[in-house]
């Protein structure tokens, strides 16, 4: 698990490199784009006609299949001597038979910037969730990181607005939805075809503060 990271912003369409590497790391979304309601104002956005909701439908197939299931024999060592401990919370896809993750929780910054990289292995029922300020256009990658991820952009009031499905390890393309997202939980590559998850599913976030 390194201390490098690489750190990648948007703005205007442009990819601007910057001094400090991130491994998945939100993009600013364009100056148009803006941030959905929270709290109170989540609850009436839900119940507004299905129409004026943004949600990045599940195809019926993966855009994207693995070239490898492990880790990645490319995965550099992490030179922390001793990796940071996140608190944990709970997330639970009640619309996909009541499955649960225990997922660690990047909040902070330097947490969201480390994420899941330098990871060689992680349980089934694990995962990490990516908690924001607010609702924005997120965009991730898989810089350093060395297994295979499924990615969840899931909306103040818990629905999933869209997945990235099987992204491959050791990249530095960006992985996004064009729907504004609050959380991002990340769990094992083929995780949501094995368990039923798909987006318009809602989830219930448990000990998960923002």
């Amino acid at each position: 698990m390194a201390v490098t990271k690489l750190s990648i912003a948007l703005s205007l369409g442009f990819l601007v490199v910057a001094c400090e590497p991130r491994v998945e790391e939100p993009v600013p979304p364009p100056h148009d784009a803006r941030p959905e309601p929270i709290g109170q104002e989540a609850q009436a956005s839900e119940n507004r006609p299905s129409k004026t909701r943004c949600i990045h439908p599940t195809e019926d197939k993966p855009k994207r299949t693995l070239a490898q299931t492990g880790p990645d024999p490319a995965c550099p060592p992490d030179d922390l001597a001793k990796p940071p401990v996140l608190r944990e919370g709970k997330v639970v896809f009640a619309d996909a038979k009541d499955e649960t993750v225990t997922v660690e929780i990047a909040q902070r910054d330097h947490e969201r910037a480390r994420g899941l990289m330098y990871r060689k292995h992680m349980d089934e029922q694990r995962g990490m969730i990516f908690v924001f300020d607010r609702n924005e256009v997120h965009q991730f990658w898989m810089h350093n990181t060395c297994i295979p991820l499924d990615m969840l952009f899931v909306d103040a009031d818990g629905t999933i607005v869209g997945i990235e499905e099987n992204t491959p390890t050791m990249n530095d393309s960006t992985f996004s939805v064009p729907c504004p997202s609050r959380y991002v939980i990340e769990v094992n590559a083929g995780y949501c075809r094995r368990h039923g998850v798909r987006a318009g599913q809602k989830v219930r976030l448990e000990g998960i503060a923002g």
